[in-house]
C-alpha cells in the first residue's frame, strides 16, 4: 500500500528540528509507522506516551540548543510513566530503578546534589540535554511492542543530524542497546561517554562512571555553560 507522505506541520515538534528532520517525514518508513499507531489506536490499544508528548524531547530542547544527549531503549509502559523524555518520568509517578541509580551517581559525583523526591527531568532538557529514547512509542504493558516499526530508523537520523551538523556534542551512552546505536557518532568531532546500564539488573556496574562531572568539564573547556544537575 502507497501511503501519503506525513506533512511535517501535522508533527508536534520544535521547529529547528523539524528543519533538521524535513526529508524524514517525507520517506514511505514515516508513513508507515504513523499508519500503525493509527491502526494500533483503531484497534483500542492504549499507547504511551500520550499523543501530544510523544515528541517531547524535540519540544523541550530544539536542535540549536542540544549540548548532550543521553540515548534510551523504550519509553515506560506503565500507566502515567512515559512523557516523551528517557528516564524521566512526570512529577507525582513513582521514580524508576534506573533513575534510582542515576541519582546515586550524581549524589557521588556532584558536589552538593541532593537526591530529589521525584523522577522530572525536565530542568535538564532546558539546557540542552536531549532524552532520547530510541523507540518514541510503546503498547502499555507491552515492553517493546513498538520496536522495528520505524521509530529505530527515525532516531538514527535524529543521531545522524546532530553528528553531522554539529560539533563537541557529548553523548553519553549506557548499556550495549545505547552504545550500538551510538556506532555513527563520529569521536573525532563529539565525545562518546560509555558505561554499563543504570538498571539494577547490571548490578552496581554503572557506578562511578562520573559521566555527569565529565560531562561538565567538557562543556567548560569548550567555553559552554556546564549542566545543573539538581532537579
Amino acid at each position: 500500500m502507497n501511503l501519503p507522505p506525513v506533512n511535517p506541520e501535522s508533527v508536534k515538534m520544535e521547529a529547528s528540528w523539524k528543519n533538521a528532520l524535513l526529508n524524514e517525514f517525507g520517506l514511505p518508513y514515516f508513513a508507515t509507522l504513523r499508519e500503525f499507531l493509527k491502526q494500533e489506536k483503531e484497534a483500542g490499544k492504549v499507547i504511551y506516551p500520550p499523543g501530544n508528548l510523544i515528541f517531547h524531547a524535540f519540544e523541550k530542547t530544539p536542535f540549536d540548543a542540544v549540548k548532550i544527549v543521553i540515548i534510551g531503549q523504550d519509553p515506560y509502559h506503565g500507566d502515567g510513566q512515559a512523557h516523551g523524555l528517557s528516564f524521566s518520568v512526570p512529577n507525582g509517578v513513582a521514580i524508576p530503578p534506573s533513575l534510582r541509580n542515576i541519582y546515586k551517581e550524581l549524589a557521588v559525583d556532584i558536589p552538593g546534589f541532593v537526591i530529589p523526591k521525584h523522577g522530572n527531568l525536565e530542568k535538564w532538557t532546558e539546557q540542552g540535554v536531549l532524552l532520547l529514547n530510541a523507540t518514541l512509542t510503546v503498547r502499555a504493558k507491552e515492553a517493546g511492542s513498538h520496536q522495528k516499526k520505524g521509530w529505530e530508523q527515525f532516531t538514527d537520523a535524529v543521531i545522524r543530524e546532530l553528528n553531522e551538523q554539529k560539533t563537541g556534542l557529548i553523548f553519553l551512552l549506557w548499556g550495549k542497546y545505547a552504545q550500538e546505536k551510538g556506532k555513527i557518532i563520529d569521536t573525532e568531532k563529539h565525545f562518546a561517554l560509555k558505561a554499563a546500564h543504570p538498571s539494577p539488573l547490571a548490578g552496581n556496574a554503572f557506578m562511578g562512571c562520573r559521566h555527569f562531572s565529565q560531562s561538565n568539564e567538557i562543556l567548560r573547556n569548550a567555553g559552554k555553560t556546564p549542566v545543573n544537575w539538581q532537579v
